[in-house]
């Protein structure tokens, strides 16, 4: 009974953050990641059912999005491309990196989430002090790593995963020396998901493009980074011990993670994705005629959704409130359910499917929702606390490296030489940085 509670707890969190990054792809980079972050981190919190941790619905959601959102200033298509080439060290170093990647983006925001929870009145977390060694941690990385060594991962593109590798090393040593434990074990297994979802969903993006079949399979590619990490994340939080958080915050500090989450960074998905130009293009190609009013509703309804629905949730969750904070499981619920909904409904207008079925997986969208708030409510999760081991982490590590190994295997044994594929090594490199 209590790993059925806990796989159903995993899958839960892991359909949530599964279907909020495969929804990511529609706009991508920070933004579209901390919105998916968000979700992932609220899904959690919904399953979790510890009502101590209903005082910190809005501040550690908020961690947790800034934290997934942080990766996504790391650039991956090429390293995607060297996962679709023909010779196995391209392949596996593709894959590999991938992992890196991924990886990345789930430590930081699993253990950004992980201390928002860890956090309390006889501990709590020294945020200022983090972020400065944060940025330190970064800005020394990127230094040493890409300036002075010129160790690139994804040339000629951006190689900021240098920068977000320091983060995440400044964070890990923040977590050791104040003994946060619980919230290192929740980043390692995040990481470990998302990295695993990453390398593992290239590779059925692969498979998916040779073998004919017309699907978006750069989304499955998209949603198994989310579910693999929503399933590390969920394994970390319910086997770890977490203090029980007596302290009520004041209604105001509130406010401020409320805002980022309902408004600012929705708002800043529409304004970085809704522009004239790609709506023009995506309905004309679904046979709209020039000049209809569709043009102008597809690019105005997501502002005007955001500010019906940050109305809303402002008065329901702080001004039409008392001075206390006293959240409970249905007011974690509807805001869990709207979050969901409305970002699953952005990309429906986005890419135009709520006038023409041409992108089928986005109705799979919708049957994710349904099958999660048809889960959530039968789970109720036994926490354990399980120690960090050292020994075994590092050979369930290379367990993966190794099944990562055979994943490239197979992949390039699938297919000759696919249009978008890259090779960081072998000859076709060595001419062309030579010229």
């Amino acid at each position: 009974m209590k790993n059925r509670q806990l796989y159903l707890s995993m899958l839960v969190v892991g359909l949530s953050l599964g279907t909020a990054w495969a929804i990511r792809g529609q706009f991508g980079h920070e933004h579209g990641a901390s919105w998916a972050g968000a979700i992932g981190c609220l899904s959690v919190l919904l399953v979790a059912k510890r009502t101590d941790w209903y005082t910190k619905l809005f501040s550690a959601t908020m961690a947790g999005a800034l934290g997934w959102g942080i990766g996504g200033i790391m650039s991956y298509g090429i390293v995607v491309g060297y996962g679709r080439a023909s010779d196995f060290i391209n392949v596996y170093y593709g894959l590999m990196m991938l992992f890196v990647i991924g990886g990345l983006y789930g430590f930081i925001g699993g253990g950004l989430f992980g201390l928002s929870l860890a956090s309390n009145a006889k501990n709590p977390v020294k945020w200022v002090n983090l972020i400065v060694e944060m940025v330190i941690g970064g800005v020394m990385f990127y230094f040493f790593i890409i300036m002075e060594f010129e160790w690139f991962m994804t040339p000629p593109r951006s190689e900021l995963w240098a920068a977000c590798l320091g983060m995440a090393a400044a964070l890990t040593w923040f977590m050791v020396r104040h003994k946060q434990y619980s919230a290192l074990r929740l980043a390692a297994f995040s990481g470990l998901g998302a990295g695993f979802g990453f390398a593992f969903g290239n590779f059925l993006q692969v498979l998916g493009g040779v073998s004919g079949i017309k699907f978006n399979f750069w989304n499955v590619m998209e949603y198994s980074i989310g579910f693999f990490g929503g399933l590390g994340m969920a394994y970390g939080t319910f086997t770890s011990s977490w203090e029980v958080s007596e302290s009520e915050p004041k209604k105001s500090s509130q406010l401020f993670p409320l805002l980022m989450l309902v408004l600012i960074i929705p708002f800043v998905v529409w304004q970085q994705s809704f522009d004239t130009k790609r709506i023009y293009e995506t309905l004309i190609n679904i046979n709209v005629p020039d000049g209809s009013n569709l043009f102008a509703i597809t690019e105005w309804s997501g502002l005007v959704l955001i500010l019906i629905m940050s109305v809303v949730w402002l008065y329901k969750y702080y001004f039409g409130r008392a001075n206390t904070v006293n959240y409970s499981y249905q007011d974690l619920a509807t805001f869990f359910i709207g979050q969901l909904a409305l970002y699953t409904i952005f990309s429906l207008i986005i890419t135009g499917a709520f006038i023409s079925t041409y992108r089928i997986e986005q109705y799979l969208y919708i049957l994710n929702l349904i099958a999660i708030i048809a889960l959530m409510k039968q789970t109720q999760p036994i926490f354990s606390d399980r120690p960090i081991q050292e020994r075994k982490w590092l050979i369930n590590t290379m367990g993966v490296c190794i099944i990562i190994a055979v994943l490239a295997f197979i992949a390039m044994q699938s297919h000759g030489e696919l249009k978008g594929s890259h090779k960081r090594f072998g000859e076709e490199v060595i001419e062309e940085t030579s010229k």
